[in-house]
């Protein structure tokens, strides 16, 4: 009996050993998954940058406006080139980026939605 248990218990190691060499190395990290993870942030800078202009092509910034938002556009992106200089952005620093962003898109919304406009932005009559 005693030789019995102890095949089973150099068996059930060895079997131990073998399974743990076969298990799989884990998945390398996507770069957008790790570090700095601004692939969000660049693609929302992207849309309000479409916004921006979208609304100077259609009369509804005046360059002023459309001056200001791009200043506040270029502040956003400064913050967030500090944010990465350390190869992280902490949540806390994406918190303040995203809340930054936010407040430019409302912006954007309503300047684009007041009373003044560009007139004949494309020189078309109208």
């Amino acid at each position: 009996m005693n030789f019995r248990a102890m095949l089973i218990t150099v068996l059930v190691a060895g079997t131990s050993v073998v399974l743990a060499n076969e298990t799989p190395a884990p998945p390398q990290a996507n770069p957008a998954q790790t570090g700095t993870k601004t692939h969000v942030i660049n693609q929302r800078q992207k849309n309000q940058h479409a916004r921006i202009k979208q609304g100077v092509k259609s009369g509804q910034l005046s360059k002023g406006e459309a001056r200001k938002l791009h200043s506040e556009e270029k502040t956003i992106q400064t913050e967030k080139q500090m944010a990465k200089v350390d190869g992280k952005v902490t949540p806390a620093e994406r918190a303040k980026i995203r809340k930054d962003q936010n407040k430019a898109s409302k912006d954007i919304y309503r300047l684009k939605h007041n009373d003044k406009t560009q007139k004949n932005p494309q020189g078309d009559a109208k």
